[in-house]
């Protein structure tokens, strides 16, 4: 079946505020990769591929016809002024006929106007022009501001830009017509076979077929295949498993990553097969055939939010033979994709304690976050900064740590802190090669310890990861609200301490899956106790929605926390 979580309806605009969703046919593919906004009708059998981007919210409609494939790179978008008429005699921004090929990398921009039968070639520009049918624009070609007769040839890099070139353009020759048809066809098989590997109804009777295959053979793989169900329980660890179950539940996709030990530390990083399943066990089974794929390599699961971003990059199989368990990865739901690479996130709410001796020393869930970064190829930094200076950030850097052992780390870490005693301290994860950071986690505050797991829930990985608005009291002091979660009201005390701006975002269960948020508001409450009031507003104003509440660091104006505190 077609994949619908890629289409968006158009955003309100200053000449359009219909909102309008975009329209596709049942029998079309759309990979889950590509992104649809706004009034575009997709027709019949159509394909489209991979980091594809068809934005109808500036010019608008699109129209796409029966059969055509748009491919992997494509971008069609279109002007607010000026129109096209299509065959239908309406009015459109672009209109792309039947059987056509819009191919790699190509630009369409509207107004335009594609006729049936056409072939445009790769990264070929058609702008504010009319092609006609059963032409063939050819690669790195410019058509601009003419309208080309139909049945023309535009060879590779031609640019065409006046009237008279267009009309001198060579007719297409008949194997020129079965280059086209063929890629039509090519990609119409494509598309046939996308949508049965989406059914299980369709793609079962082939998987079953290759099973069979294997287990006729003696190569070993005939106990993999018959005990699937046994090897899913023992090649994973639990918290693999879980992991795996709290990225289905939060809506993000699967990724998974392969590297051998010598390119390890440069970063080199491979993709296995995509994982386009919302199936737990479907996801398991996939991870488990990169895992022997790739056996004697290091093997890394991650989710991918809808920004494309990555959150919880965890290694789950080692050169050495090790595949991550229960005591290697510790995972447990996080409340912030904090040390996932790529995240805009720099939010952490892991502290540390001190014995009472002047000593200073880590809670067991910032040398877990240590390890994980370690394991992930990243350096340690550490910074300090007094409170006069706190909310300026202006923070100063700690004695460079070279060593990529836990255990220096760790040392190194303390002897800040004991250094440093009376001020903030925090913990910073860097990416060498991307030459940014990926966490930022503050581990010590001037009044002393920052509260660890025996005194405060919220320093737990385990902080919520679907925090509804059931009743709940803060453990480490006085509760300040009944309908929130201990986890959320320590989180908007260490975002009011740390001078981030406090906001909320809704979204109905239909758009919650393209990712279309909606703003409740700001809250410009300062207390604990009047945001935790403003929140529980906002729970209550949008029952049976999805509410997230919004950390932002107005000096950077960057997100520092998105944590949904209720579902439908």
């Amino acid at each position: 079946m077609a994949v619908r979580s890629t289409a968006e309806a158009a955003p309100p605009t200053p000449w359009s505020k219909d909102l309008a969703e975009p329209s596709i046919h049942a029998t079309a593919f759309v990979h889950s990769f590509s992104h649809i906004i706004g009034d575009v009708e997709i027709g019949a059998n159509v394909i489209i591929a991979p980091s594809t981007s068809i934005r109808a919210d500036e010019g608008a409609p699109f129209y796409l016809g029966e059969n055509t494939n748009v491919q992997d790179g494509v971008v069609i978008h279109g002007l607010e002024q000026g129109r096209v008429i299509g065959d239908n005699k309406q009015e459109y921004s672009v209109w792309v006929g039947k059987d056509t090929c819009i191919t790699h990398m190509a630009l369409i921009h509207g107004p335009c106007y594609v006729g049936d039968k056409c072939f445009i070639g790769f990264r070929s520009t058609v702008f504010n022009a009319r092609v006609g049918a059963g032409c063939i624009v050819m690669m790195h070609a410019l058509i601009q501001d003419v309208e080309i007769p139909p049945g023309k040839y535009v060879p590779s890099g031609a640019i065409i830009t006046t009237q008279q070139q267009a009309n001198r353009l060579p007719d297409v020759q008949a194997e020129d017509k079965d280059f086209a048809h063929h890629v039509v066809g090519i990609n119409q098989a494509l598309r046939a076979g996308y949508l049965c590997a989406a059914d299980n109804k369709c793609i079962a009777p082939i998987r079953n077929e290759l099973a069979k295959s294997y287990t006729d053979t003696s190569n070993g793989f005939s106990f993999a295949f018959e005990r699937s169900d046994e090897v899913s329980s023992n090649q994973l660890g639990a918290e693999t498993v879980e992991q795996l179950r709290y990225l289905l539940e939060q809506g993000f996709k699967i990724g998974t990553e392969h590297v051998d030990q010598r390119r390890f530390r440069t970063g080199s990083w491979n993709s296995c097969k995509p994982v386009e399943t919302r199936s737990l066990s479907d996801a398991i089974a996939s991870l488990e055939s990169c895992l022997s794929d790739h056996r004697g390599e290091y093997v890394r699961l991650f989710g991918i939010d809808n920004g494309k971003r990555r959150v919880l990059e965890t290694i789950v199989q080692r050169p050495d033979g090790v595949v991550a368990t229960a005591t290697a990865t510790g995972f447990k739901a996080p409340s912030t994709s904090s040390y996932s690479n790529g995240s805009s996130n720099g939010y952490s709410s892991n502290g540390s304690s001190h014995n009472g001796n002047g000593k200073a020393g880590l809670s067991s869930e910032t040398v877990e976050q240590i390890r994980q970064l370690l394991a992930g190829g990243y350096r340690i930094g550490t910074e300090y900064v007094d409170e006069r200076r706190f909310r300026s950030g202006t923070w100063q850097s700690c004695q460079p740590i070279e060593s990529s052992s836990a255990n220096d780390v760790i040392a190194a870490l303390e002897a800040c802190m004991v250094e440093h005693q009376g001020n903030y301290v925090r913990l910073i994860g860097i990416d060498s090669k991307a030459k940014r950071r990926v966490l930022e986690a503050i581990i010590q505050r001037p009044n002393g310890a920052v509260p660890t797991p025996s005194n405060s829930s919220s320093q737990s990985f385990a902080a919520v990861t679907t925090s509804s608005s059931g009743s709940g009291s803060y453990s480490g002091g006085t509760a300040i609200a009944t309908r929130l979660s201990s986890e959320v009201t320590d989180h908007l005390r260490q975002l009011l301490s740390g001078g981030y701006k406090i906001s909320a975002e809704h979204v109905d269960e239909r758009r919650f899956r393209t990712g279309s948020w909606q703003s409740c508001g700001q809250i410009e409450a300062r207390s604990d106790r009047d945001a935790a009031a403003a929140l529980e507003g906002f729970i209550s104003e949008y029952q049976g929605e999805y509410v997230r509440l919004i950390g932002i660091d107005g000096k950077a104006k960057r997100r520092v926390l998105e944590l949904i505190i209720q579902r439908p």
